[in-house]
């Protein structure tokens, strides 16, 4: 999957993620350091210890592992323990998204657990960019759904969910 093409306007930079993450990203045991540098970040990132795989505008794809602390009672995966792992993506995908001039916060977030995994979990956050010109100090900001996916080590799709994220205008400095 190649990253998605800012939908107008002047092509934002790089932001600092995406420039740390490109130093980084080269071999297994440095993406090992910047995935332990990135679960330091939220005390709950560390409950899933997630290892990240992708980062690029509008994609993050994130890894965690099936062990006895992210399981329930019937050994299958926790869904709070997934949608730690969605929110580590979610992270991920705005962090690399929105440019230095905006702001993000999530507002809201919507889940479903259709299937038992069997396995850890690779986690996919989506967000379409969205033109970034128009979201303005003048037009407040936008609410912008990123979209998440859980594929489990037998290809089964145990979660689902939906990340609600406001994006504004930083104030000029």
């Amino acid at each position: 999957m190649t990253p998605q093409a800012y939908p107008s306007g002047p092509t934002p930079g790089p932001t600092p993620l995406m420039k740390f993450w490109g130093r980084l990203n080269s071999s297994a045991p440095l993406r090992g350091l910047f995935s332990l540098g990135y679960a330091l970040k939220a005390p709950y990132f560390r409950t899933v210890a997630p290892r990240v795989r992708v980062i690029e505008p509008g994609r993050a794809v994130v890894r965690i592992g099936k062990w006895w602390g992210v399981t329930n009672h019937i050994g299958t995966f926790h869904v709070i323990a997934a949608l730690n792992g969605a929110e580590a993506a979610m992270g991920l995908v705005c962090e690399a998204s929105v440019p230095t001039t905006h702001r993000w916060i999530p507002r809201s977030m919507r889940a479903d657990y259709p299937a038992k995994s069997t396995g850890g979990l690779t986690v996919t956050a989506t967000l379409d960019l969205p033109d970034f010109s128009t979201i303005t100090r003048e037009t407040g900001g936008s609410l912008h759904t990123v979209k998440v996916t859980f594929v489990d080590d037998a290809g089964v799709e145990p979660v689902t969910a939906e990340i609600d994220v406001w994006i504004s205008a930083k104030r000029a400095s």
